[in-house]
Parts: structure tokens; sequence; C-alpha cells
């Protein structure tokens, strides 16, 4: 997704990760680096009472996979600046393969140092069916110092 130094950067252009399936194992590590062990995630027997019939994977986790899926090249990268109107719309169960879709909202100049970045990000499961949105900020390098 982050391929490109600033200047190149136009509002309008997209871009779609690889994919990752989430597992058992997931919410259980999660869960233990964490700490949140709510049962919802954790407790088949508890999670099976609910809604949702089955544990889901946690909010954060889901989150903290598709920022990881996302192809971000070291060089550019100045700064996470942050995420806004994060909404996690829809459940994301064990076994759901999830990716993370992508489009440019806006590009600030930040003068030497870079440019502002905003991303619209939607998390999709293989069915197309969203569960995550959110708006991502970056700061991104400049081709050269010169060119502010």
């Amino acid at each position: 997704m982050l391929t490109q130094y600033f200047e190149e950067i136009r509002v309008g252009e997209r871009a779609i990760s690889r994919a990752r399936t989430i597992t058992e194992t997931d919410l259980v590590l999660f869960a233990a680096f964490s700490g949140d062990w709510y049962p919802l995630h954790t407790d088949r027997v508890y999670a099976a009472k609910t809604p949702f019939g089955q544990r889901i994977a946690h909010g954060m986790l889901v989150l903290s996979v598709l920022t990881g899926l996302i192809r971000l090249e070291p060089s550019l990268v100045v700064a996470f600046y942050g995420l806004d109107r994060v909404r996690f719309v829809a459940p994301t169960f064990i076994g759901d393969t999830i990716h993370a879709e992508s489009e440019v909202i806006a590009v600030e100049d930040r003068g030497q140092r870079g440019g502002l970045v905003t991303w619209r990000l939607e998390g999709k499961k293989e069915t197309g069916e969203t569960v995550l949105a959110a708006e991502m900020k970056i700061l991104v390098a400049k081709r050269s110092p010169a060119s502010s």
C-alpha cells in the first residue's frame, strides 16, 4: 500500500492487501498477550449462548492483523500518525479469511519532513463483507527535502 514517496501519492489511489485466515491460536495468543480474556473471545460455551453463536475475534486483533497485512516500505514511513473513526461493523469468526482494502482520501504537505496521507481502510472477509472501517494516517517521506 505505501510504496511511493509523498509527491507521487494521489487522492483516489486504491490498494488491496494479501489475505490471512484468523485461527483459534490467534485468539488465544492475543488474549494472553493483551490480557483480554473476555469470554466472547475465549470461552466456547459462553460464546455459543450469545447472538453470535460462537467465539469472535477481538476487534483489536482484527485491526492489528489488518495493519500487519498492509505493505509498508520502511524507507517511506516517517511515522504512523494514527487512526480515526474506527468501527468494528461485523464479527470476524475463527476460520474467516480477511484482507485490507484502502483508498487515499487526503494528502497534506507537512514541509521538508514529508506529508500526511490519509487512507480509508476497510477490513473485508473472503465473502466481501466488511468487518472493520477506519481512517489511517501515516506521515510519508518526500523524495528529497528540496521538493517542499
